[in-house]
């Protein structure tokens, strides 16, 4: 798994009008090369009455599988600069479509790979980009006489809080970045006086917006 990697928010759209062209950009995350045809399909479905829907993809740690379709563009005018943004924006898991309906003036190649690639990187603006970071579930369980010194401290700290269990004791469940085990598990001992059961937990991805 990736220490960390970048990504779009989730689903998002933008449009701009350009040389009486619309240009309709849908952005959305995926995990497979399914997810995204079947993304695809759907804009397409939406926009059958479209001139072009044209998109590109980008998926897995390595950027493994890269795909992008012209529909009925000149070749390497459309699919190609759309999957150049997601490239540059150093994106992972990602997939747009962006649908034109002709305005009546040609752009040329130029001016095609210009607009597709600028309604690309509108619509990934509009979505929003976030920081996925590769975090451990430390776990800490101490009596309740010391709940209002610990969360108080945690919340003031750079540990980011996942969950508090209320139950024979208090656990909390913190996010720490893997080279910062053991300086948490030091920082929690100090805080509590020893008297905190500290465990490691599972791994899992925690989001930070850009």
């Amino acid at each position: 798994m990736l220490k960390s990697y970048k990504t779009v928010k989730g689903y998002g759209e933008a449009e701009q009008t350009i040389q009486k062209s619309r240009f309709i950009t849908y952005v959305n995350r995926v995990e497979s090369e399914e997810e995204a045809i079947a993304f695809i399909q759907t804009i397409k479905k939406k926009h059958w009455d479209a001139t072009h829907n044209c998109s590109a993809y980008m998926i897995g740690e390595q950027d493994l599988i890269q795909k992008a379709n012209d529909d009925g563009e000149p070749s390497g005018t459309a699919g190609v600069p759309i999957l150049e943004v997601i490239k540059k924006k150093g994106l992972k898991d990602t997939v747009v479509v962006v649908t034109r309906y002709f305005g009546g003036i040609k752009l040329g190649a130029g001016g095609l790979i210009r607009a597709y690639g600028g309604s690309a990187s509108h619509g990934i603006d509009e979505t929003g980009i976030v920081e996925r970071k590769l975090m451990t579930i430390m776990k800490s369980t101490f009596d309740y006489t010391l709940l209002g010194k610990i969360e108080n401290e945690h919340r003031n700290s750079h540990y980011a809080i996942k969950e508090i269990h209320y139950l024979d004791k208090v656990m909390i469940e913190s996010y720490v970045e893997e080279d910062d085990k053991q300086a948490f598990t030091d920082w929690m001992t100090d805080l509590s006086n020893g008297q905190a059961s500290i465990e490691e937990g599972e791994q899992l991805y925690l989001e930070q917006d850009l």
